[in-house]
């Protein structure tokens, strides 16, 4: 069955400006019946430059600047979030990346995980993806 019999829209991709190129076979941001899908943005500038030898404050901040840009880049912006999902490596890195964020966030408060694992790729400390509306 097609999905535009029901009203449905086949999905998006955007590749923002801003943002390295994806380093995979996927892209940034994919868009799909008014939501917004991010991509797990790592703390990688718009140059290509991975910040692994940087402190971890520094990767939420790329990290959070580049969710930015995506979701600028997709028409829509931080106060749009339904979904965050962020993976530190360090669960010791909770409470700053908190401060970070809601320093980011402002007064979105959108539904949100903070998920620690063993390792991300690259050696890179924090990796992030989200929902939001367009």
């Amino acid at each position: 069955m097609d999905q535009h019999e029901h009203g449905a829209q086949y999905p998006q991709t955007v590749n923002p400006a801003g943002l390295a190129t994806p380093g995979g076979h996927y892209s940034h941001v994919s868009i799909a019946n008014g939501l917004i899908f991010v991509s797990g943005q790592l703390p990688i500038d718009a140059t290509g430059r991975k910040l692994t030898d940087s402190p971890f404050e520094a990767q939420a901040e790329q990290v959070l600047a580049n969710l930015a840009s995506a979701l600028v880049g997709a028409g829509s912006d931080v106060t749009k979030l339904a979904q965050v999902r962020a993976y530190i490596v360090d669960v010791g890195h909770w409470a700053s990346f908190n401060e970070i964020y809601a320093r980011w966030a402002g007064d979105a408060r959108p539904a949100r995980a903070v998920v620690p694992v063993p390792a991300l790729h690259f050696g890179l400390k924090i990796e992030v993806e989200a929902v939001a509306v367009v």
